[in-house]
């Protein structure tokens, strides 16, 4: 039976909606477990686990010019090499790898903010491109992404061969 409280707030017990048995076992990125008080809680060595499977996102700039989308993205302290930029003519995919050269213990640091592993971004283009005349260009650590549009608009004469 429902509190008042859930009554007029329209809440519900969590555990009368969702349960974690019916999750297929390959959608758990951290196993949760119940506790006393109803709370969930993960265990660090399922966090440290699940910390080397999570990749950071890039963060970007995207804008057009008439005849033009461009796509800028820091990826400083990655070589050239390391990126992998899969385009299609309405997606753009960047991956890649940012590998700390010293390891350094945690209780040496005072203050840990960059970020080290793996990442990637997916972007729906607003309009279709012409894949094959895309260009990518690193410089000082700022990649920079050139995507030509199509031109819909572009007409071309079509000649006859005869046999």
């Amino acid at each position: 039976m429902k509190s008042f409280f859930e009554k007029l707030t329209g809440a519900s017990d969590m555990d009368d909606e969702f349960n974690l048995e019916e999750v297929p076992e390959n959608a758990k990125k951290l196993k949760i477990e119940k506790t006393t008080d109803r709370e969930t809680r993960s265990s660090e060595e399922d966090w440290e686990e699940t910390e080397e499977e999570i990749e950071g996102e890039l963060t970007i700039d995207m804008y057009q010019t008439p005849d033009k989308i461009i796509v800028k993205t820091i990826v400083a302290g990655v070589k050239p090499d390391d990126l992998d930029i899969s385009i299609t003519r309405d997606m753009i995919t960047i991956r890649g790898k940012r590998e700390e050269k010293h390891i350094i213990s945690e209780e040496d640091y005072f203050s840990k903010e960059l970020y080290w592993g793996s990442f990637s971004r997916t972007i729906t283009l607003p309009a279709e491109i012409e894949v094959e005349e895309a260009d990518a260009r690193e410089e000082n650590g700022l990649l920079t992404i050139t995507l030509p549009k199509i031109d819909k608009h572009r007409e071309t004469k079509l000649k006859v061969k005869s046999k």
